[in-house]
């Protein structure tokens, strides 16, 4: 399942070192260096984070374990596994390529922005990939696929900008649940079930909210208006615990099983605010922490179709 989402919002911190931008910029050039530069910039340790989705609402769309591989699943997981990315955090290091001089995480895991023409030409046609999609999918999915695309642009770009906008940098978030629900119209032929949207909304909302609070100072610094620099660290940690508990109410509504599941979520951030792990530390177990999610969340639909005790020897 899918935030690294804060990965969109961190903008303050020191500068890096020449010898660093010097390889980046030889990395945003063409050949296998280019390529090497895209796979930064689509921040392989966040791709579940749209790919998962995928998986959870394909699983639970299908009446036939022969639904899960098929042509179009496969097109939608690969599309979101890499090349959504590729257009998501493309837009976005466009658009923050100025504060991001300044941002220390760019100096590791992540690489300034380097707009050469390749790098250009691979992010716009990763959007237009995913406008390709519709015409693989059924009409039923296309609200999530072409919501999502929008969402991608809007968060970052001007003139709507989400991520600088209180609360709506948080609602924008949702983005991350459409490719569940495209998978599962797709696979379905019908709309997710809103208690099951409503609740994975919520999720993402969280999940983007938390991991922005340890950009708060910084953030505050460049001017950036979040959701966390206007609430603050204590008032931050609680909209976090009430969008998770609402996001477990939801699937509640569903199936009693995933809103017990999905209460990890606000358990885990009631016991960040109140231990002495910092929250810089915590925000990268997410992967971990999402990944098992996800994971048992698409084992839940698969048992649906074939039982635990039929795949038993």
């Amino acid at each position: 399942m899918i935030p690294a989402v804060s990965d969109q919002n961190r903008s303050a911190g020191e500068g890096q070192p020449r010898s660093v931008e010097d390889e980046q910029s030889r990395a945003a050039g063409g050949g296998g260096e280019g390529l090497r530069y895209l796979l930064v910039l689509s921040r392989p340790r966040f791709w579940l984070y749209l790919a998962g989705p995928v998986a959870v609402g394909v699983t639970y769309g299908i009446d036939a374990v022969s639904g899960l591989f098929t042509p179009v699943t496969v097109a939608l997981a690969l599309y979101f596994l890499v090349p959504a990315n590729v257009f998501l955090y493309g837009v976005n290091d466009v658009f923050d390529a100025d504060i991001d001089e300044l941002n220390p995480k760019k100096e590791g895991r992540e690489a300034r922005w380097q707009g050469s023409r390749p790098v250009v030409a691979a992010v716009v046609a990763s959007g237009a990939l995913g406008l390709a999609t519709l015409a693989i999918t059924p009409r039923v999915a296309w609200p999530y696929l072409l919501g999502f695309l929008v969402l991608a642009v809007g968060y970052s770009a001007p003139p709507v900008r989400f991520k600088t906008t209180p609360f709506l940098d948080s609602l924008s978030n949702g983005l991350y649940a459409l490719p569940g629900a495209a998978a599962y119209a797709t696979v379905a032929g019908a709309h997710p079930p809103l208690a099951a949207l409503a609740g994975a909304w919520l999720w993402t909302m969280g999940m983007h909210t938390f991991s922005a609070i340890p950009d708060i100072e910084p953030d505050r610094a460049a001017g950036i208006d979040t959701t966390a620099t206007l609430l603050g660290e204590g008032r931050t940690y609680a909209y976090c615990f009430a969008a998770w508990a609402a996001a477990a109410a939801g699937f509640w509504a569903v199936d009693a099983r995933l809103g017990a599941l999905l209460g990890v979520y606000p358990v885990f951030v009631a016991w960040v605010a109140r231990s002495s792990v910092s929250v810089d530390r915590a925000y990268w177990w997410f992967p971990a922490l999402n990944t098992v999610v996800g994971t048992l969340l698409s084992m839940g639909g698969l048992w649906r179709v074939y039982p635990l005790w039929e795949a038993l020897p």
